[in-house]
């Protein structure tokens, strides 16, 4: 990824909250620079779940790691049943960035790894809250039916078996 003046690479462990891969989650967690906690924004149960994951990463790297908490299916405002503001607060309470994605839509999923990268050390500054990247999406509620999930680099959902 492209930053500035920099190239950052990036390195992507996708556990997809499955509780079959939770006695790896601790070697992933100790070499690394940043957890990316996603839930279903459809899905309250998934939200709940964060607290558990963030928790599990302070646990075990402290404050020497970055926490992206992340609001997946951002599009399905028909079905939402967790607000951007009550992820944002969650993001807040924990020190963690926060971002509302649609990876089907692809909105905000650049921004999100561009803000990821640009907070590792040694580029804070570019990673400031507001940047002007961001995408605000209003869409209107879409007929039921038709459906699929893509995955957007994580997934806090637990045992909810959501393949946000």
């Amino acid at each position: 990824m492209y930053l500035e003046d920099r190239t950052v690479r990036l390195q992507l462990w996708d556990t997809a909250g499955q509780e079959r891969f939770r006695s790896l989650i601790p070697s992933y967690i100790r070499d690394s620079s940043v957890a990316v906690v996603v839930y279903d924004v459809t899905n309250r149960a998934s939200f709940a779940s964060t607290q558990r994951w963030i928790d599990e990463v302070r646990a075990e790297r402290g404050a020497d790691v970055l926490i992206a908490l992340v609001g997946n299916k951002s599009d399905a405002v028909d079905r939402r049943q967790v607000t951007a503001e009550e992820g944002d607060a969650r993001a807040r309470e924990c020190g963690a960035l926060f971002v509302e994605t649609s990876a089907k839509a692809g909105f905000n999923v650049k921004l999100l790894f561009r803000r990821v990268a640009a907070a590792l050390p040694g580029l804070e500054a570019l990673a400031a809250p507001g940047g002007g990247d961001l995408v605000d999406v209003s869409l209107a509620a879409a007929a039921a039916g038709g459906g699929g999930s893509s995955s957007a680099g994580g997934n806090a959902s637990g045992a909810s078996g959501c393949a946000c």
